[in-house]
């Protein structure tokens, strides 16, 4: 498999603290990682180190293919799903969003986008909501919205931070179903950040393990891991690692 992004050796401090120590590792075409740890493990900032979005102190992050700036890469953010019926903006609206990264001024919408927003809409099922408030739908309905804006792009490598914290666990399962789909018949890669490392062990390929430093990172099926020891490094983490 052809690698996607390489990162090497590095570290990052915010003041005097350190918050990620020397790590290395590669994400590949058709990866899928789920990236675990507790709360303050460098899961936040690991991410935004690959979006470009905080500097690192040392250590350097190639890509190949893509560009974090433009394109290549869509970015699904933890969100509090919330009930704003106020909050004006349709669906298509809020999917188009994910185009205009890509676009020279002036920026707006054209007729090939609309065919590419009204595809993700098809492809992800909510087609039916185009016209919709996201406002007024149901948290796993936002979720769908959100993951259509950062696919819309068409991008090489998904990140997902926590997507389903929000959700109860029948729309959970449904969502990694489809995420699951979206890698295995796209051959998208994928991030996913997660504290619930029970979940992710079954339908992620690879599992990395941060404690500010890389403490596994590996086949999903070869992870065996103390409980004990994951506990030691916080208890904030749900442990469903014998399942």
């Amino acid at each position: 498999m052809s690698k996607i992004i390489e990162v090497k050796n590095l570290n990052i401090f915010y003041g005097q603290q350190q918050v990620l120590k020397d790590i290395t590792f590669t994400i590949e075409e058709g990866d899928y990682i789920g990236l675990v740890g507790a709360n303050g493990s460098g899961k936040t900032t690991l991410v935004k180190a690959i979006l470009g979005l905080v500097p690192s102190t040392s250590g350097t992050i190639q890509y190949y293919g893509i560009d974090r700036y433009q394109q290549g890469v869509g970015y699904l953010p933890q969100v509090a799903v919330t009930g704003n019926t106020l909050f004006p903006a349709e669906v298509h609206e809020i999917v188009g969003i994910g185009l205009m990264g890509s676009k020279k001024f002036p920026k707006k919408i054209n007729k090939e986008d609309n065919h590419r927003i009204d595809d993700i809409l098809r492809r992800l099922d909510i087609y039916h909501l185009k016209h919709k408030k996201i406002g007024d739908l149901s948290g796993g309905q936002q979720q769908r919205v959100l993951l259509a804006r950062a696919m819309v792009s068409k991008p090489k490598l998904l990140i997902l931070d926590e997507p389903t914290s929000a959700l109860d666990p029948k729309v959970r399962t449904e969502f990694f179903k489809l995420i699951k789909d979206i890698n295995e018949n796209d051959n998208t890669s994928i991030v996913l950040v997660s504290h619930d490392l029970g979940s992710i062990k079954k339908c992620s390929k690879k599992i990395m393990l941060l404690d500010r430093e890389l403490m596994y990172f590996g086949s999903s099926d070869d992870f065996t891991i103390n409980v004990n020891f994951v506990e030691g490094i916080h208890d904030h983490m749900h442990m469903e690692v014998t399942n």
